[in-house]
């Protein structure tokens, strides 16, 4: 998604990159005022109806609308009007991935997510699009350690590149990660529902964006990963106790009305960051709805390239997050820790290494992860950070007993904070957001407590004596399976 050019070690926009980017001044300036999704940024014209032919299967005759079923291959997936892919129900068993943001008293004015006047542009399928970041991985210039998001559409070399595996741990973290990772086309069917719920919702806010974030798009998803996705009225914050809850509530009727042919259980949930919750049936995926928690599209991006930055990464937290979820401490709904907050975890344990296999992006990179960035830049702004060279060879396996023993035996519970934005622990906060909290994990770029819902000592106990356990169990017998049941993981994927 964001390809690295041969200018490596340097940010990639000079200090007023807002406004002297040329990515979209070749563009027609006759189109309204908009925020472009990730997806509608990043991939050119593409006509699948000349695409090339392969080999393809029936599926199951659902489809969104009233439209006929749709033809697929498992490398390339062949849309035509309205239809849409539908493959086999997959197991319910992820778990999901909570992102939070402050609550704010603004209210919503139904407006769109403002732009500069001279960049509020779309992607007509006439025009010629010359921007660097829509480019082929065909240019050796452009080939760099963050794919582009279609990977059907634009093949990356990265994907291949994954460590070597010398050891049996090692092996075995790497063929848990290569048969449960998130595969391009189950990203393709959550961005499909995701484009035909943006039409659908933009009849009642016709300036608003839907976006996919979370593990979907940060590189750590899964087979079975859920979606999230974020509708954005405006750029400024809602009042999610008020505002937000309100236009969920118009959401969720339209899901329930006119939509009900292909989205099932659509549930308002009121937290404090309320959501919709959903099942579109076309692709079998369980989804997130909220409103205007844009912290949450900026921490995508933020994780996504700490994900391709290295490649040791991905597999440890998506072993780290099977094991969490099979020993249930993999829940914020019951008390445990979200995803989100243990993919920081594995972040921070990487930071914190006598030789660190991961940097403070956000320290080394202050503009590309400018919280104040507009939306509809923050999906290219990483495109042209270079890998991360460490001088660390620890394998897989290495990595994964030291993260169960840092936070077994190393990890101060009582005094300090996670905090992958200083890349180091650093003392907790004296605030209410901090007080009584067991876990603190703090998020990078509001500076929130990702861990909040940890405020119980017996379930803090069972998530510190689940990490000691599997410290002494890996450290003595070097198995994954004695920590982690691989074959019937493998088959859950």
């Amino acid at each position: 998604m964001f390809p690295n050019s041969s200018n490596l070690g340097r940010p990639p926009f000079p200090p007023k990159y807002q406004q002297s980017s040329t990515f979209f001044t070749k563009l027609p300036l006759n189109i309204p005022r908009t925020v472009l999704s990730h997806q509608q940024i990043i991939v050119p014209p593409f006509h699948f109806r000349t695409a090339v032919k392969e080999r393809f299967v029936t599926l199951q005759p659902m489809t969104y609308g009233s439209v006929s079923p749709v033809s697929t291959s498992d490398a390339l997936t062949s849309f035509q009007g309205r239809k849409r892919q539908s493959q086999q129900s997959v197991p319910d068993d992820a778990k999901r991935q909570r992102i939070h943001s402050h609550d704010s008293d603004t209210t919503v004015v139904n407006q769109a997510v403002p732009l500069p006047e001279e960049r509020r542009h779309s992607f007509p399928a006439s025009v010629s699009i010359h921007s660097p970041v829509l480019r082929s991985h065909g240019s050796p210039a452009l080939i760099g350690c963050v794919p582009p998001l279609q990977d059907t559409l634009f093949p990356c070399p990265t994907e291949t590149r994954l460590p070597v595996a010398k050891d049996e741990l090692s092996q075995q973290v790497l063929e848990l990660f290569q048969a449960c990772r998130q595969q391009a086309s189950d990203l393709n069917r959550k961005e499909l529902c995701r484009t035909e719920l943006q039409k659908e919702i933009q009849l009642i806010f016709p300036q608003s964006r839907l976006f996919l974030v979370g593990s979907s798009l940060n590189g750590f998803g899964t087979r079975t990963s859920d979606g999230d996705l974020c509708l954005v009225v405006k750029e400024e914050p809602v009042n999610q106790k008020t505002e937000a809850r309100r236009i969920l509530s118009l959401v969720q009727k339209l899901f329930s009305t006119k939509l009900s042919s292909y989205i099932e259980r659509p549930q308002l949930i009121r937290a404090k960051v309320p959501i919709v919750k959903f099942r579109d049936k076309v692709s079998n995926v369980d989804f997130d709805l909220n409103v205007n928690n844009v912290i949450g599209i900026r921490n995508t991006f933020l994780l996504r390239t700490y994900a391709f930055i290295e490649n040791r990464v991905r597999p440890l937290v998506l072993v780290v997050k099977k094991w969490a979820s099979f020993h249930d401490i993999n829940d914020a709904s019951r008390g445990t820790l979200n995803s989100y907050s243990l993919v920081l975890m594995v972040l921070h344990y990487l930071q914190t290494l006598p030789e660190p296999i991961l940097p403070s992006l956000q320290k080394n990179y202050p503009e590309c992860f400018d919280p104040t960035m507009q939306l509809h830049l923050v999906h290219q702004a990483p495109r042209t950070i270079p890998p991360y060279i460490s001088k660390n060879g620890s394998s897989l396996g290495d990595l994964l007993v030291g993260f169960f023993k840092y936070y077994a035996t190393q990890f101060d519970w009582s005094h300090q904070m996670i905090s992958v934005r200083e890349a180091k622990a650093i003392p907790r906060p004296d605030g209410t957001e901090w007080r009584n909290k067991f876990i603190c994990v703090e998020e990078p770029f509001d500076g929130t407590n990702t861990a909040r819902a940890v405020h119980e000592k017996q379930k803090f106990d069972m998530i510190r004596g689940e990490f000691a356990q599997a410290w002494r169990l890996l450290r003595d017998k070097k198995d994954l399976n004695c920590i982690l049941p691989l074959k019937a993981v493998k088959q859950k994927r």
